[in-house]
């Protein structure tokens, strides 16, 4: 099941489990569209894959189901793909 993480690697936005700006690669590395697009022109800085739109979880399905709370930031890795 997808962790659904709640922020950006990159600016450490928040991305809560409705958004439709958040961005993950195949190891769910986490970022929102602007660093994905515009900073790290869609390659994960931490794997090499390629990003997709985050499915997001319907709300009736959150409570059993939470989407993560752990923040992952690694502005240093978004900075050297730049």
């Amino acid at each position: 099941m997808l962790q659904l993480r709640p922020s950006c690697e990159c600016c450490d936005v928040d991305l809560p489990p409705e958004s439709t700006q958040a961005r993950i690669c195949s190891f769910e590395c986490t970022f929102c569209v602007t660093c994905a697009e515009q900073v790290l022109q869609g390659k994960c800085p931490n794997c090499g894959g390629e990003f997709v739109a985050r499915p997001r979880r319907p709300a009736h399905l959150l409570a059993n189901n939470p989407a993560s709370t752990q923040r992952v930031f690694k502005p240093a890795g978004c900075q050297a793909a730049a």
